[in-house]
């Protein structure tokens, strides 16, 4: 981004991700000092490249965190039922703490419905009914990577969260409804007031032109101008789309000429949500752990009981 063009704030992923995975690294030594080797395994099916690119950065990664990376390939005429073998198979293998299956997969088979046969707590996307139904809840588990990544991006860069507006723009699944969720909850770096607005609503720049915090989350490029930002408010571009190579943001560079503060085109919140599944995935080896030294707990429990970080938020 031209230094030209703008005076607003950058607020680069980078630095987040890193001392997450710092933090990630420390955790894992722990555990092979004390004889566990966390494991992250996953699952790829079918040809695609750019799928296969994923997976190979991700076991670079788990490699230079000290992750064991055990990974199953399949061919893209596997069936629905070959790909619930291998989960069911990881499921039942105590030395695999987290599971990632590379999205999308090859028509014709249901990704959600496989998602749905993983053990919720080796759920390292965060993406799993029973998880989205703790993060409705307020109970400890693996968060989705995008909205903790987007939490935590902000809080890293001392763009305080309590009590302002925030507005989402985008109601997906993986990522506008979840994080508003996140971000209403009563916890210093959340707390919000959040409104989730939509390219269904014919008027939706009037939501997002009063948005202290806009986050653009609709997958749709270039959808957010400047015309569209309240002067000096943060902007985080969290909706992509590709062509071919090619990342098209939902933020069209100009709004910085607006904002207060910006996530860049490339590098804002992508290499957080990396992070975030690792942290998903030391967890989930750290309940490992604590089940293993305390087996009359009933389930993994660093997910079924508070810990500091993610406590049940109570009403006012």
């Amino acid at each position: 981004m031209s230094t030209t063009m703008t005076n607003a704030r950058l607020l680069p992923g980078a630095p987040v991700a890193q001392a997450i995975l710092v933090q990630v690294a420390e955790g894992v030594s722990e555990l092979r000092t004390a004889g566990m080797t966390p494991a992250l395994a996953t699952v790829l099916v079918g040809d695609d490249e750019a799928s296969a690119g994923y997976i190979r950065i991700k076991q670079r990664q788990a490699a230079e965190l000290g992750f064991a990376s055990p990974h199953v390939r399949l061919a893209a005429t596997a069936s629905q039922a070959d790909v619930h073998a291998v989960l069911a198979e990881f499921n039942s293998d105590p030395g695999v703490h987290g599971v990632l299956v590379q999205y999308p997969v090859p028509g014709g088979l249901d990704y959600d419905r496989a998602l749905q046969t993983l053990d919720p707590d080796s759920d390292v996307d965060g993406m799993h009914p029973v998880n989205m139904g703790r993060l409705a809840l307020g109970l400890p588990g693996p968060l989705p990577c995008t909205p903790a990544a987007i939490e935590a991006l902000l809080a890293h860069h001392g763009v305080p969260v309590a009590g302002r507006e925030v507005v989402i723009l985008g109601r997906g699944a993986t990522l506008g409804r979840p994080l508003a969720m996140l971000l209403a909850q009563k916890r210093s770096t959340a707390n919000a007031a959040v409104t989730v607005v939509h390219t269904g609503v014919a008027d939706w720049p009037r939501y997002t032109r009063r948005a202290e915090i806009l986050v653009a989350a609709a997958g749709v490029p270039g959808i957010v101008r400047p015309e569209h930002v309240r002067p000096g408010a943060v902007v985080v571009g969290a909706g992509v789309r590709y062509a071919g190579r090619r990342l098209l943001p939902d933020v069209d560079e100009s709004c910085a000429r607006v904002a207060g503060a910006i996530t860049p085109r490339v590098g804002g919140v992508g290499p957080v949500t990396v992070a975030m599944l690792f942290r998903n995935a030391l967890r989930a080896a750290r309940s490992a752990a604590d089940l293993a030294a305390h087996p009359q707990c009933d389930g993994r429990a660093l997910f079924r009981l508070p810990h500091p970080e993610f406590r049940r938020q109570q009403q006012p």
